[in-house]
């Protein structure tokens, strides 16, 4: 966390066993009905809405928790731990009160990723619209390849990856945003329950289609900045899965993911910003003084260690 303290971000830890009780002493907030309708107004009908009151609750414990604890700053972002024992004791899946707050200005990123919810607020700042954070090692499958995208679309298979997370991604960015519950959880929490109780909370849908820039700031090792920025776009095809989730184009991903994602050691989240913002997200990253900025290179541009040789 070197690199967070060289550009001025201040880290407050705690646990979960201080936020679970923070969460508790919000029981009876005379808040909760009133927020419970604006949930309820923003999701629409839902047979998993008997949630919104642990939710409702969650979402104010969070709220009156960065107030109390921002001292003299500004702004505020979370990096909550969001499972395993999240869902037993808290008796519900964060990601839709995580994705709302975002769509307010304060981020809040999945499995206590820092350098996520840093990365986040950056997008924020640039392109002023919520931005979301999601995992980048999935695969489209070959059917949907054949069907919706080879014949029509400039990009190869290895071109594409389907973004996805639980549920954590803003209303505004979803094509039918509706709520959900952890499928993966439900089948390992609650396998003989009929109806999920516990996994529910997830925000789902497709992403909405558009041009997009993913990008990410991290440490290496030695607690030195670096970062990537690669331009692309959401497609316009149905994924047919669930979560927060969409297919994703970048030209040149293949070697992009081989040579600096791997290579690199970055991990598998990336910050999803709609919009190209690349040329801003750039510049700013040089501001901030990082030498290691990656992008997604040209075919005949060659990666650093990259074989010339191809046959």
């Amino acid at each position: 966390i070197q690199g967070l303290f060289d550009l001025g971000v201040e880290i407050e830890e705690n646990s979960e066993l201080d936020l679970l009780v923070a969460y508790n002493k919000h029981a009876d907030d005379e808040r909760i009905p009133h927020l419970v309708e604006e949930m309820s107004k923003e999701i629409g009908s839902s047979p998993y809405e008997g949630i919104l009151p642990r939710l409702a609750q969650y979402e104010l414990t969070l709220l009156d928790w960065a107030e109390a604890h921002k001292g003299d700053r500004s702004y505020v972002a979370f990096a909550s731990k969001c499972w395993p024992a999240f869902q037993t004791e808290f008796k519900f899946v964060p990601c839709y009160v995580n994705s709302r707050l975002t769509s307010r200005g304060i981020p809040v990123s999945c499995e206590v990723d820092i350098y996520g919810a840093l990365s986040e607020y950056l997008g924020l700042c640039v392109t002023d619209h919520p931005v979301t954070l999601l995992d980048i090692n999935n695969t489209v499958p070959a059917p949907v390849y054949e069907q919706h995208i080879r014949t029509k679309r400039p990009y190869r298979n290895d071109d594409l990856f389907m973004g996805f997370h639980c549920g954590n991604t803003s209303c505004s960015l979803l094509r039918n945003p509706h709520m959900g519950y952890q499928l993966i959880m439900k089948r390992g929490l609650e396998p003989d329950a009929k109806e999920p109780d516990i996994t529910r909370g997830t925000l789902e849908g497709d992403l909405i289609s558009g041009p997009i820039t993913m990008y990410r700031l991290q440490s290496n090792s030695r607690g030195q900045l670096k970062a990537y920025v690669a331009e692309g776009e959401v497609l316009d095809v149905p994924t047919n899965s669930f979560g927060s989730i969409g297919i994703i184009g970048i030209e040149g991903m293949a070697r992009f993911y081989r040579y600096v994602l791997l290579k690199k050691a970055y991990p598998h989240h990336a910050a999803i910003a709609y919009g190209h913002a690349g040329k801003v997200l750039f510049s700013l990253f040089t501001y901030l003084g990082i030498e290691d900025i990656a992008f997604n290179q040209k075919e005949e541009q060659l990666y650093d260690g990259e074989n010339p040789f191809k046959h």
